[in-house]
């Protein structure tokens, strides 16, 4: 028995302490994103490239949004990164920045009757196949968030995790975000009572309750599993 305890305690010991001590560093040096990505489509596509990001996926109501911004490179707003780690304030402030600064920007929507016709993934094609075509400048080529290769009217290079690698996508992010949060905020004031403002149409346990009280209101996806749970399977 003590011929087995001494080894077993050393190693134990020392990985305790070295654990720690290796994460740490890693969340502090999370890197911000840059143009190296937009650099090296530039050089291999010979045109301007875009970067595109959605919106509003997941919720259980409003439509699904989409951003697409060619930077300029010589003119970028500090501080854009991807729009889930800025609070409400800095998306809205860098939102003017990137307008003002920017080759072009665009923003494109599809609707709750778009997601329920062509389901939630080609819906987001949708918008942003609109939100390139609302560029000033079109692209050659665009950086995309994820990893679906989306049929869009220039040549797609995905990217998982984008909207923390390249500036691009960071700021179509940060477009789609605070566009479509302000048109939740302009749903709620149509349809009071589910507490879109808030939530901007997410799962929340007021969300819930408001269905089950209310019911749904034409704003909301009502083929998605979860509501017809809560509202019966038939959706009504």
């Amino acid at each position: 028995g003590s011929c087995d305890g001494g080894p077993v305690k050393t190693p134990a010991k020392k990985p305790a302490k070295k654990k720690p001590a290796q994460k740490a560093p890693a969340k502090v040096a999370r890197p911000f994103p840059t143009l190296t990505l937009e650099t090296v489509l530039i050089q291999s596509c010979g045109g301007p490239v875009c970067g595109v990001d959605e919106a509003g996926r997941g919720p259980w109501a409003g439509p699904v949004a989409a951003g697409a911004v060619i930077l300029n490179h010589d003119d970028l707003p500090e501080g854009v990164d991807d729009s889930k780690v800025l609070t409400a304030d800095r998306r809205e402030a860098l939102e003017i920045e990137i307008k003002a600064r920017a080759v072009a920007w665009g923003v494109g929507f599809a609707s709750v009757e778009e997601i329920a016709e062509l389901n939630i993934l080609h819906a987001t094609g949708l918008a942003m196949c609109r939100a390139i075509e609302a560029l000033a400048v079109q692209p050659v080529a665009a950086l995309v968030d994820g990893n679906y290769r989306f049929k869009l009217p220039c040549e797609v290079k995905t990217v998982v995790g984008g909207d923390g690698l390249s500036l691009s996508i960071a700021a179509a992010s940060i477009l789609a975000k605070t566009a479509r949060d302000r048109l939740m905020i302009e749903i709620d004031a149509r349809y009071p009572g589910y507490g879109f403002a808030s939530h901007k149409g997410y799962n929340a346990p007021v969300h819930q309750q408001a269905l089950r009280d209310l019911g749904p209101c034409p704003e909301h996806r009502r083929a998605w599993a979860p509501i017809k749970a809560l509202l019966g399977d038939d959706g009504s």
